[in-house]
């Protein structure tokens, strides 16, 4: 316990420290300490950890991130409990009034692009909202496709079984909702990554792929699929047209 407390005050130290807040961004710092939090009687090891993530939690993505792993309800439940250290139920306290001006702030699609973007895909309820895809579908067209090429790249280097999962499942919805989603995908080469997963270790990865490469749509008009195909290849598309 003390091992755990004395690696968490270290975080709490870089949390003030400028140059480290980009490698606590993007690595699994912040799940792990949102882990010990939710599991750990340990008042002075909940108290470290909750003073870091309120000095985390207004700068860059952390804020996003936070409310993606549902801290505000492990902040809510802490409350609850029978703390008797001020600082710690004053830091509670700020941590969830913060929390709940982040999801303010944060459109549904917002809080899916971070997810993605952070690399830290899970099975949040906007994955499987059918409203989520169809009143947002047409912001994955954004700067040239990014979140799709961020997901088709998880496909090629995430170790976590349920990244790949949520990713594949994610590329079939985009198939399903957009008019050109087929197309744009196979341009995009994402067939090849999915179809790699189907020998996957992992049961949960390894039915998601039948869903990726099928897709749920009806073929998209040609003149569609060149309208929404990614840059590089709208003129092979246009080739298509005049033959």
């Amino acid at each position: 316990m003390q091992l755990l407390y004395e690696t968490c005050l270290c975080v709490w130290l870089l949390s003030y420290y400028e140059p480290a807040l980009e490698y606590l961004a993007t690595s699994r710092a912040l799940p792990r300490l949102v882990e010990v939090v939710k599991s750990s009687t340990k008042e002075k090891v909940v108290r470290v950890i909750i003073l870091t993530l309120r000095n985390l939690l207004p700068k860059g993505t952390f804020g996003a991130h936070m409310v993606e792993l549902g801290l505000l309800q492990i902040v809510q439940s802490s409350k609850a409990q029978a703390w008797s250290d001020e600082d710690l139920l004053d830091a509670l306290n700020q941590l969830e009034d913060g929390l709940k001006d982040s999801i303010k702030r944060l459109s549904s699609f917002d809080k899916y692009k971070q997810e993605v973007l952070l690399g830290h895909l899970d099975w949040s309820p906007m994955h499987k909202d059918p409203n989520f895809w169809r009143e947002n579908i047409s912001n994955f067209e954004e700067n040239d496709f990014q979140i799709l090429r961020v997901l088709i790249t998880i496909l090629d280097t995430s170790t976590d079984a349920r990244a790949l999962a949520v990713a594949c499942y994610d590329l079939s919805q985009f198939i399903q909702y957009h008019p050109a989603g087929r197309v744009i995908v196979t341009d995009l080469k994402a067939k090849e990554r999915v179809m790699k997963l189907m020998n996957h270790e992992n049961a949960e990865v390894t039915k998601m792929p039948f869903s990726a490469s099928r897709g749920s749509c009806s073929a998209p008009s040609m003149q569609a699929s060149c309208r929404y195909k990614p840059r590089r290849s709208r003129i092979v598309c246009c080739d298509k047209l005049a033959l």
